[in-house]
């Protein structure tokens, strides 16, 4: 008498496990059940990144319900207004994206074989593997998402003490300053671009797993870096990573442990940018991106703003390179950054 394998498990099944609730509620049904207007909820489901279904497709459960349930709740209470409410659903909606594509190729890569179809055996124990691990997954997200939302909040507040104008004068000696004057909702804050030297060269040379081993392990020791010195990775393109810090010394320690891993070439500025979505913007930024095009590889190279701030602090020395126009910018004056040989 034969005996049989695992069985491999149904798109319904998968689905079943990983959403928690089953599909009984078509859209309109959900938005009813919520007491939410149609055109919001589909405003919310949108701006959550999900496929807008036909008027008659069974595609929701109870727990979409509930989540439309709180969110009219935070209408109802006056705390967000329906703009801001959508502008929190794509935040969620974008980043929860990314988050789960990321984990489930890491989980998927890890425990399928690298070459060839995988069998019902190792898809039962993707299915099994995942079941397993959703609790804790779960739990440990919302910790993490607390901890950070914590940082962010202690980072914001902290910044929006620290006035503009309180920054080190950025302008060279003779050339204008190419950032506007600070304005509200602006802060000040290091911003730093970290850029892989020859990544296309390489990209050529290397197979695709081989690529993914090296843009994977830059990003990770860019990220342990950052996070070590207390500041914020603020994301990260392939070949190159653009970091936030609140002060010229901490940017500069992260810099120089920085281009101590990797062939690397960064340019960094201080000075007035505006926090949005998640980004950086404005002048500053776009500076410390012309700065890394003039870095040579295994160099870090710094504004006027940042090489004022680090005045008096150990550990760091700063010399002046000769004058530069950058694109858009007008003259600049570019300082090579160096620990300090004392």
């Amino acid at each position: 008498m034969s005996q049989e394998g695992p069985r491999r498990p149904t798109a319904e099944e998968i689905g079943l496990l990983l959403a928690g609730a089953p599909a009984s509620r078509t859209r309109t049904e959900v938005a009813a059940g919520a007491g939410v207007p149609q055109e919001l909820a589909e405003r919310v489901w949108r701006a959550l990144g999900f496929p807008t279904h036909a008027d008659d497709a069974v595609a929701f459960s109870e727990a979409d319900v509930a989540a439309l349930t709180r969110v009219r709740t935070m209408l109802d209470r006056g705390l967000l207004d329906e703009p801001t409410v959508v502008r929190m659903a794509r935040a969620l909606g974008q980043t929860t994206a990314r988050l789960a594509q990321w984990q489930a190729e890491i989980i998927i890569g890890h425990l399928l074989p690298a070459e060839g179809e995988p069998s019902d055996d190792d898809v039962a124990r993707v299915f099994d593997t995942a079941r397993a691990l959703l609790p804790d997954f779960e739990h440990l997200l919302v910790h993490v998402w607390r901890a950070q939302l914590a940082a962010a909040g202690t980072r914001l507040l902290a910044m929006a003490d620290l006035r503009p104008e309180t920054a080190p004068d950025p302008r060279p000696e003779t050339a204008p300053d190419p950032r506007p004057e600070a304005a509200p909702g602006r802060v000040a804050m290091a911003v730093g671009f970290a850029d892989l030297v020859a990544f296309t060269r390489r990209a050529r040379e290397l197979d695709e797993r081989e690529l993914a081993d090296l843009v994977e392990g830059f990003e990770a020791r860019a990220a342990d870096i950052v996070a070590a010195h207390g500041a914020r990775l603020v994301k990260t393109l392939g070949d190159e990573v653009l970091f936030t810090a609140p002060t010229p010394a901490r940017a500069a320690a992260i810099a120089l442990d920085l281009a101590g891993t990797a062939e690397l070439r960064i340019g960094m500025a201080y000075g007035p940018v505006v926090p949005m979505m998640g980004d950086v913007y404005g002048t500053t930024v776009n500076l410390a991106a012309r700065l890394t095009a003039i870095a040579r590889p295994g160099t870090v190279v710094v504004d006027s703003g940042l090489a004022e701030g680090l005045a008096g602090e150990p550990g760091f020395e700063v010399r002046g390179m000769r004058r530069r126009t950058a694109r858009g910018l007008g003259v600049v004056r570019p300082h090579l950054l160096r620990r300090s040989s004392s």
